[in-house]
C-alpha cells in the first residue's frame, strides 16, 4: 500500500472499519492449482448509475458462493450504496432500484467491508467481469482509500472456450442461459444476475473438466486466451 492510500483510508474510516479491512488484507490468498471442482469461488454481479465507468457510481452489489462445485442457495449476498442523490428515471427502469431505496441504502464504507469478508479471498466470477472489476475498485478507493486487484474467472470467454458449439458466434449472457436452459428469475438484479452466473459457471466446469482442465488456473488461462483471440479479431 501507498503512503497517499494508506493517508486516505485513514481519514475515512473509523478505527472499527480500519481494523476489518486489515484483518481481510491480512488473510492468506487462494492458490488457483487446486481442482476447480473444489475450488470456493464467488460469482459477483452489479447495478450502476450507468455504464460510463469513468463517471457512473455503484449502487448495488449481488454475490453467490460455489463450495465444492455446489451453489450455497442459503448464503448470497446483496445490498444497495446510499446515494447522494438517485440515478435518472431511465437507469431505474433497467434495475428496479428505485430512487428512496437509493437514497435509504446502507452505508457504502460497510456495505464494501461486508463484501470484502463475504468474498475473502476467492477467486472472483463474472460475466464481462471488467465492468464489474472497475466499478468495485472505484467505490473501494472512494470510500475504503485501499486497492483491489482480485483474480477474475471472466465466462464471456470462458462459455465460447470450452462450449464452441453451442453458439455459433459470441452472444450475451441472456443467449448462454437460454442455450444450457437456465432460468433467471429477475433479470437486471444483482443477485438474481449473479445466481443464474452461478449456474452457467457450473455447467461450464463439467465441461472443462470433460476437456482436461482441471485445475482453477487452467480455467484463468483458458477465459484469458479466448480474451485475446477475441480482441484480436476485432
Amino acid at each position: 500500500m501507498s503512503f497517499i492510500d494508506w493517508l486516505l483510508r485513514r481519514r475515512r474510516l473509523d478505527p472499527g472499519q480500519a481494523v476489518r479491512l486489515d484483518a481481510w488484507r491480512a488473510q492468506p490468498e487462494q492458490g488457483l492449482e487446486s481442482r476447480h471442482v473444489q475450488q470456493r469461488f464467488v460469482v459477483v454481479d452489479v447495478e450502476s448509475t450507468g455504464l460510463d465507468v469513468l463517471n457512473d457510481r455503484l449502487i448495488a452489489i449481488g454475490a453467490v458462493r460455489l463450495d465444492d462445485s455446489r451453489i450455497a442457495l442459503d448464503d448470497g449476498f446483496y445490498r444497495v450504496l446510499r446515494q447522494e442523490c438517485p440515478s435518472t428515471h431511465d437507469n431505474i427502469l433497467v434495475h428496479g432500484i428505485g430512487g428512496t431505496a437509493q437514497t435509504g441504502g446502507d452505508d457504502p464504507a460497510t456495505v464494501l467491508l461486508d463484501f470484502l469478508e463475504y468474498i475473502g479471498k476467492s477467486p472472483l466470477v463474472g460475466y464481462h467481469a471488467q465492468f464489474d472489476d472497475i466499478m468495485i475498485r472505484k467505490a473501494l478507493r472512494r470510500y475504503l482509500g485501499t486497492g483491489f486487484r482480485r483474480t477474475w474467472l471472466d465466462l464471456a470467454y470462458l462459455a465460447p472456450a470450452f462450449s464452441p458449439e453451442t453458439l455459433p458466434r459470441p452472444r450475451g449472457l441472456d443467449d448462454w442461459l437460454r442455450a444450457f436452459g437456465i432460468v433467471n428469475y429477475s433479470r437486471h438484479d444483482a443477485l438474481a444476475d449473479a445466481l443464474a452466473t452461478a449456474q452457467l459457471l457450473l455447467v461450464l466446469l463439467f465441461k472443462a473438466d470433460a476437456a482436461g482442465a482441471t485445475r482453477t488456473a487452467d480455467l484463468v488461462e483458458a477465459a484469458r486466451s479466448a480474451e485475446w483471440l477475441s480482441k484480436q479479431r476485432r
